[in-house]
């Protein structure tokens, strides 16, 4: 079965090795950030892996000087304003993270610089996830005057414990990429220099090993998050209900305005 990468246009593929393939989200003059267009295929690019019989593993790194900045404003004012954009997008934010998840091939993010949105849900699923130090991993959505949905919930708790996440995910706390290898919320930090190094070095060591071995280690530790799997569901349908709101309208607006929010007192939630 070929696969016919050329299809997307916001990834671009290279092979640094034999039988690794490797993704770059390719919008630098964006710092990466996601439109539609590309929220669709770093959603669909799992599926097509999996079904790539000339790939065993996987390296997602960013183009330019950052990992990914998450979803451009042009697409948040969109689900803000039209249903149907709002269950478009529900449903890519879904598959996202059960086609990462569900995905036979072992993949090894590369995040240097932000780190934010749907680029970090890929980052953070990853199997073995390496940053820098400089690296700022953030998870923005309360800030933005929604609930925590994408990948928070499934995997945050579980790799970081319940305190930290709920600390970082509340109050959006920024993370350095050293902080966040002490926390447990990435795998490796290494010197920026070393990045592209050290990702093609760890799946060579992926290519070079049992793959079947690999891929059922892979299946039987996911499915830690497949039991997570209700906790994520509810996030992400929340986080949606939330963009029907006033809270996350005056998130758009202060981040276009550059000025701190201003949120409601209360809330009948």
């Amino acid at each position: 079965m070929r696969i016919d990468y050329e299809a997307y246009n916001q990834l671009a593929f290279d092979r640094p090795g034999d039988r690794i393939l490797r993704i770059t989200l390719n919008r630098p003059e964006s710092l990466n950030s996601l439109d539609a267009e590309g929220h669709a295929e770093i959603t669909e690019i799992w599926r097509d892996i999996d079904a790539d019989p000339d790939i065993s593993a996987v390296i997602l790194r960013g183009a330019g000087k950052g990992f990914s900045a998450g979803g451009d404003f042009s697409m948040i004012e969109e689900i803000i304003s039209d249903y149907d954009a709002r269950v478009r997008v529900w449903k890519e934010a879904r598959d996202l993270v059960y086609n990462i998840i569900n995905c036979n091939k072992p993949i090894v993010s590369a995040m240097h610089g932000p780190a934010v949105g749907a680029g970090l849900v890929a980052g953070l699923l990853s199997d073995i996830s390496i940053v820098t130090p400089t690296t700022k991993i953030i998870d923005g959505h309360t800030r933005l005057g929604v609930a925590a949905g994408d990948h928070a919930a499934i995997i945050w708790p579980l790799l970081c414990g319940m305190a930290r996440a709920k600390y970082h995910l509340l109050l959006c706390e920024p993370m350095n990429g050293q902080e966040a290898a002490d926390a447990g919320l990435v795998s490796l930090c290494v010197p920026e220099e070393e990045l592209e190094k050290k990702s093609i070095e760890i799946a060579t060591r992926l290519v070079n090993g049992a793959p079947s071995a690999i891929r059922w280690t892979k299946y039987s530790l996911n499915n830690w998050l497949r039991m997570a799997g209700p906790s994520y569901d509810t996030s992400t349908a929340l986080e949606m209900l939330g963009f029907t709101g006033p809270e996350a309208r005056e998130g758009v607006a202060s981040h276009r305005e550059k000025r701190t929010p201003v949120f409601p007192r209360h809330s009948s939630a």
